[in-house]
């Protein structure tokens, strides 16, 4: 019996030599000639079966059968290796003598077309408001001097009205604008300079754009969007600056969007008021607003600040302000996106998942 069972043995592998050698040479891909190796040589293949006639083997034959075994093993695997490398030849003549590619062509696969962010979007929309209202839009610097930041608003050194704005320095008299005011004063320097010409006393001048401080809470952010805007001639006064707002209210939240001033200090304006329009989340016919926790049930929602140019801005940037007088307004612009879409977290905006942002 032990005999039979080496012949037995024997027999197998010529067997298995025979059919692998044709399943080997007749595999068309890399895929199926590795699952022809592994009908034979895997855990459950058919070399495994052979390999359990051996304990049927006697102690004396065993080394003599095990070698056959391990040829016939490195046999196989040798030809596997020849295969291979003869399938990836194949392959790469094929690549070589296949027509080029074209790079010129388009991509076959569409991405899509994106879509403007949200605080863009209203940002290109209040552009546009004051550009029909009149207003010039100018760029200013995001990276500004200590004294167009401060200095020539009227910020008195060390006044506490700057812990409100602490922002990031580069060095000494270098910072993050901590709002768009920069432009502002250097709109009037530049006007300044016209007027000694002889040009008339005049602008109106609106900005918008990045701006820095050192917030950052669910509706604060170290960096937001400001959009300001000033108008400068003889004789302005509170009530141009109240129609301008208030056409701007109406443009945003629909005709008839009620606008009050509420008292406030800035020490670049004199006097200087914070500026809210009617709820318009609440408004409903019978003017009930016991649960509209946007306005807190008080009617009103605030957009920004506002007042009349102060006078030592004036001497600051060359203008006699016995001579001209001025409105200046200033509103956060992600606030006023997270009013038009109901975003409760400002952090939303700038996280820049598509999977929010594709919702506008």
């Amino acid at each position: 019996m032990s005999a039979d069972a080496v012949a037995t043995i024997q027999e197998r592998l010529d067997a298995l030599g025979n059919r692998f050698e044709a399943a080997f040479a007749a595999a068309p891909t890399e895929h199926e000639l590795r699952a022809e190796q592994a009908k034979l040589l895997g855990k459950k293949g058919e070399l495994t079966a052979v390999l359990a006639l051996m304990r049927d083997v006697p102690a004396d034959q065993r080394p003599a059968a095990g070698a056959l075994v391990n040829a016939f093993k490195v046999k196989v695997e040798s030809r596997f290796e020849a295969c291979l490398k003869a399938l990836g030849n194949a392959a790469l003549r094929t690549e070589l003598e296949a027509r080029p590619f074209d790079l010129t062509l388009p991509g076959r696969l569409s991405l899509g077309r994106g879509h403007v962010h949200p605080v863009l979007a209203v940002r290109d929309e209040l552009l546009e408001i004051f550009s029909d209202l009149g207003f010039q839009s100018v760029d200013g610097p995001e990276i500004e001097l200590e004294a167009n930041n401060f200095t020539k608003l009227a910020f008195p050194p060390d006044h506490p009205a700057t812990d409100m704005q602490d922002t990031f320095w580069f060095d000494s008299g270098v910072l993050l604008r901590t709002h768009t005011s920069n432009v502002q004063v250097r709109e009037m320097i530049a006007l300044a300079e016209r007027v000694k010409q002889g040009a008339r006393p005049a602008c109106a001048i609106v900005s918008a754009g990045a701006v820095y401080r050192r917030d950052d809470d669910v509706t604060h952010s170290p960096m937001f969007n400001q959009i300001e805007g000033f108008l400068v001639d003889e004789h302005v006064s509170m009530a141009e600056l109240r129609g301008v707002l208030s056409a701007l209210a109406e443009r945003l939240y629909g005709p008839g969007t009620a606008v009050r001033f509420r008292p406030s200090y800035f020490p670049f304006v004199e006097p200087g008021a914070e500026v809210d329009v009617a709820c318009v989340f609440c408004h409903v016919d019978d003017g009930s607003r016991s649960s509209c926790r946007v306005c807190k049930t008080t009617g009103w929602l605030e957009i920004g600040g506002c007042g009349m140019v102060h006078p030592e801005v004036f001497r600051h940037t060359g203008l006699d302000p016995e001579r001209v007088t001025g409105f200046a307004f200033g509103m956060g612009i992600d606030r006023i996106a997270m009013l038009r879409y109901g975003i409760p977290n400002i952090r939303l905006l700038f996280d820049n998942d598509p999977r929010f942002l594709a919702q506008f």
